[in-house]
């Protein structure tokens, strides 16, 4: 249990660092153009930083019930068809992320064996950018992996723990309003 949370808390901290990563860069370009020099492939940087950005940020964000998600027919069916539509759902998702996860595998490697380079002010090799798109969408097919593997064990996925939290929140909060 420690280890997932550990993965679920590392990835959204990447995705926090990166974005910090990206403010630096744009404080870098303003302190620069006061003082009359260029960040050279500032934008290409800011670019790599954003794609890392939101890849480590899908396996937290999906954790914490962040994801949009549709749940108005899930509620409209009687509670016995809930649980296996939840798991179709699931299931559906982990094969398409599993998808997804290998091409995004694939292209960092076929990248590598090309030796393709960005082609930016700064060549940089192209792999080197796209390892935390792979990297995010294998924690992101990990955790749709984990939230599948609890509802098929019969425990409610942390994400619809969450849900249900939020909806306690917002209606106690419209009480203490009246």
């Amino acid at each position: 249990m420690r280890v997932k949370q550990a993965l679920y808390m590392l990835s959204g901290g990447l995705s926090g660092f990166f974005i910090v990563v990206i403010m630096l860069i744009i404080l870098a370009q303003i302190i620069g153009r006061l003082l009359g020099f260029i960040v050279p492939s500032a934008e290409d940087f800011s670019g790599y930083a954003l794609a890392a950005s939101t890849f480590f940020g899908l396996a937290y964000t999906f954790h914490e019930g962040g994801h949009i998600r549709v749940n108005l027919a899930i509620q409209r069916l009687p509670e016995k068809w809930q649980h296996p539509l939840e798991t179709v759902v699931l299931t559906v998702a982990f094969l398409l992320l599993c998808f997804a996860s290998y091409y995004c595998t694939y292209m960092v490697w076929e990248s590598h064996d090309f030796e393709e380079v960005t082609h930016g002010y700064i060549p940089i090799p192209l792999w080197i950018p796209q390892v935390p798109v792979a990297i995010g969408m294998i924690a992101f097919n990990l955790a749709v992996l984990d939230s599948l593997i609890e509802n098929i064990r019969g425990i409610t996925p942390h994400y619809k723990v969450l849900e249900g939290e939020d909806v306690t929140l917002d209606l106690s909060n419209n009480k203490e309003g009246m």
